[in-house]
């Protein structure tokens, strides 16, 4: 375990004591394909309950977790947890696929994952996304770094929603963002090459002054285009 994460559990088991039933690594540095400077630290913290006396012992633990450039922990009880997989079903379903147990008890590898709604979910979060992309950019065309960081910012989630795009075809779901990108384009049939290039940056093999973000643009959000419109005529 990383000296930073061994802190937080540290400090979470003081903060909490017997409430505290389980703390997990998810996402990106849980499935081994963290970029340093575009990835942070996913952790569920599961609690007996959540009331205001566990977001009050919260604070300060929670404080110096964002200062060290992650998001506050997710925290649920147990029960909320089971009780709502079906609608949060990709984000169960990655953490029971790709995880590690930090402390307690292992909630996540016996739970069940309620998956009726899976499809609209994934419909929903990738248009979700594509509105809040579209909302952004036009303010940052007269900034090409800022249009740049956009896109980087996004890629990682719609490699994640554009893997369960391909678990609903019954295609494989791999976890690197190259390996979604690669087969995502030959199912679906997109240019692949924004996307390879953002991830090139993103690991440091590409410098930043040698791609234009209005010329990624286009077939960035037209390959998302694809994707939905794949994901919404299973439902047909």
């Amino acid at each position: 375990m990383d000296k930073v994460l061994q802190q937080l559990v540290e400090k979470l088991q003081k903060g909490y004591g017997d409430r505290l039933v389980s703390v997990v690594l998810y996402g990106s540095a849980a499935a081994g394909d963290r970029q340093e400077k575009f990835s942070d630290y996913n952790v569920l913290c599961v609690l007996t309950r959540v009331t205001p006396r566990e977001l009050s012992d919260s604070e300060a633990i929670f404080r110096w977790w964002r200062e060290l450039g992650s998001p506050s922990p997710l925290l649920l009880s147990e029960q909320e947890m089971e009780a709502s997989t079906d609608c949060f079903v990709i984000e169960f379903s990655d953490m029971k696929r790709q995880h590690q147990l930090l402390a307690g008890k292992d909630v996540i590898s016996t739970l069940k994952v309620d998956d009726r709604f899976y499809r609209a979910q994934v419909e929903h979060d990738l248009r979700a996304k594509m509105l809040r992309l579209r909302q952004k950019a036009p303010s940052m065309f007269a900034d090409a770094s800022l249009l740049l960081r956009l896109l980087l910012d996004s890629l990682s989630t719609f490699c994640v929603l554009f893997r369960h795009a391909l678990i609903l075809h019954a295609a494989d779901g791999p976890a690197a963002k190259r390996d979604v990108i690669a087969l995502a384009s030959r199912r679906f049939g997109f240019d692949a090459q924004p996307f390879e290039k953002l991830l090139a940056i993103r690991e440091q093999k590409m410098k930043a002054r040698e791609v234009e973000p209005v010329a990624l643009l286009g077939p960035y959000m037209e390959a998302i285009a694809v994707v939905i419109a794949a994901v919404d005529e299973l439902d047909k």
